[in-house]
């Protein structure tokens, strides 16, 4: 994957160029991202920025499942850690970051564009974190900041059932601020990124600051909660069936009646 910049006076548009793959990541894909947003970061003329994917179908469809099949519940755990650490590099950015959301913005992509400060669809847009099917729970900061954006019930029916959220309901529960059709959707970003450009920068750093202080909570722990967790279910037999059945195209075939002393534990425990 390339991870391309371009910018344009104030503002740098970043985008997840794998359109073959429907812009999908693996480890080596997040560390593009994390470098390219570190250096957008020390960039002292860009104001604003602006993530989106190449092509027309997809913003980012997540991991790479077939990466994530072979993985250890310790090599899940350290997948784990580098989403995350590429969710925070959106999210802790100074700059305030707009998602430009073209397409598919599954798992991992979803929880790439809830890490930004605002959201725009396109109309063909759909979002959804639908791990539960794979045998994981959400890995990249999923779980905590989409019950802080459209509230607990949402999110839970969201994560818990995996479906899919068309961009107008995506709207209506406060997942993005605008619906656009797909050709209005960049020069929609631009606009509302330079009309944060025009204002004093270091105002508006700070206004990101506070704003994070507001929602944040303890979000460092449920995130930490949210690592072990996601680590822990590499090493259940859910994991290896959920993501065997993706790869081979079939419905998965989950083991029923399962007390709950059978679940995963935590690395740590």
């Amino acid at each position: 994957m390339a991870i391309d910049v371009e910018i344009e006076g104030h503002v740098a548009t970043v985008t997840m160029n794998r359109p073959e793959a429907l812009n999908a990541f693996n480890g080596e894909q997040l560390d593009l991202l994390i470098d390219a947003f570190r250096s957008v970061g020390e960039n002292g003329t860009v104001r604003a920025v602006i993530l989106t994917g190449a092509g027309d179908r997809a913003f980012a469809a997540g991991a790479d499942i077939k990466a994530m099949a072979a993985m250890s519940p310790a090599e899940g755990i350290a997948f784990g850690r580098k989403g995350h650490a590429a969710t925070a590099a959106v999210e802790l950015l100074p700059q305030p970051v707009i998602a430009a959301v073209n397409g598919f913005a599954f798992g991992g992509g979803c929880e790439l564009a809830i890490a930004c400060d605002i959201r725009l669809a396109a109309d063909r847009a759909r979002f959804a974190q639908p791990e539960v099917s794979l045998g994981i729970p959400p890995g990249w900061g999923g779980s905590q900041r989409l019950p802080r954006l459209v509230g607990p019930g949402y999110a839970a029916e969201m994560i818990y059932t995996g479906r899919h959220v068309p961009a107008d309901e995506a709207l209506r529960i406060g997942l993005v601020n605008a619906v656009h059709p797909l050709d209005r959707l960049l020069p929609a970003a631009r606009e509302i990124a330079g009309r944060i450009a025009a204002n004093s920068p270091t105002a508006v750093q700070a206004a990101k600051r506070l704003i994070s202080l507001a929602i944040s909570g303890d979000q460092g722990a449920g995130l930490a909660a949210e690592i072990a967790g996601f680590g822990a279910a590499f090493s259940h037999p859910d994991r290896r069936e959920g993501m065997q059945a993706f790869i081979e195209k079939r419905p998965a075939s989950f083991g029923l009646g399962a007390s709950t002393s059978s679940a995963p534990r935590s690395p740590e425990e």
